[in-house]
């Protein structure tokens, strides 16, 4: 029985346990993402940023179009022309009620990156938008890694590419010498140098980060908005029952005394 209550015990603390401290795991301090679901216009840009980089080689397919299209104030024709870049199976382009997919074969991924890339449709949930704010921002480049050319910070040997690197340009990181609580010197990160600018200033690049973080953390909890409100409606439901029923009981022990 002692067992059973401490499993309940654990399953009730990592339910509650944000997110962001989960993520924390990893000994990098992750930066707050500025997730809006009330921001359509952030939504919107993070959705483009989405399509154009992201799709390529993940897919989202929990997701339709045409949901997007309703929860981010969309017309369907605005986002069939600016957001639907593939084709259904008879090479035709993709219909806007159609799940959010990728156009690549998951044996060709597989044999291109060995394995297949994670479907982005639920990584806000599964990581952390923290998570995902801070690792989109800290690849640096990593002579040792022949294959990618890339590390990162948060996800240390990471197996993808830095595909916003034109956007961000190219950074390296920083080292400071620093002695420990037992005086030993080594090694303390303390931030990155550009190398090669990018398209963006890096104010620039951290918004449209936060941005398609805003989108994937939509992606993975589409109905916050709509249960928030709904649950604000039955906390005022149960507060007015509450209070008729209070009222009920005085009038019931009157008549008992």
């Amino acid at each position: 029985m002692m067992h059973i209550k401490r499993f309940i015990f654990a399953g009730l603390i990592a339910t509650i346990m944000p997110m962001g401290v989960l993520a924390a795991g990893s000994g990098f301090p992750l930066d707050r993402a500025p997730v809006d679901f009330e921001n359509k216009a952030s939504l919107q840009r993070g959705a483009q940023t989405f399509m154009n980089y992201c799709l390529g080689c993940h897919s989202a397919d929990y997701h339709r179009y045409n949901r997007m299209a309703i929860d981010l104030d969309l017309t369907e024709d605005q986002v069939r022309e600016n957001l639907i870049f593939t084709t259904d199976a008879s090479g035709e382009p993709t219909k806007v009620g159609s799940l959010i997919e990728n156009n690549m074969p998951n044996q060709y991924a597989k044999q291109v990156f060995g394995v297949v890339p994670p479907n982005l449709a639920l990584i806000a949930k599964s990581r952390g938008a923290d998570w995902l704010y801070t690792y989109l921002r800290t690849f640096y480049l990593d002579s040792s890694r022949e294959t990618v050319g890339v590390n990162n910070k948060v996800f240390p040997d990471v197996g993808m590419p830095h595909v916003l690197w034109e956007l961000q340009g190219w950074q390296k990181p920083i080292y400071e010498q620093a002695a420990d609580s037992n005086g030993e010197e080594h090694k303390q990160f303390v931030g990155f140098e550009i190398v090669t600018e990018g398209q963006l200033s890096p104010k620039e690049y951290d918004k449209l980060v936060g941005d398609l973080v805003n989108f994937l953390a939509y992606l993975s909890d589409p109905y916050k908005l709509q249960r928030e409100r709904t649950g604000m409606w039955v906390l005022a439901f149960l507060v007015l029952l509450a209070i008729f029923a209070y009222i009920l009981k005085k009038e019931y022990w009157r008549d008992i005394h």
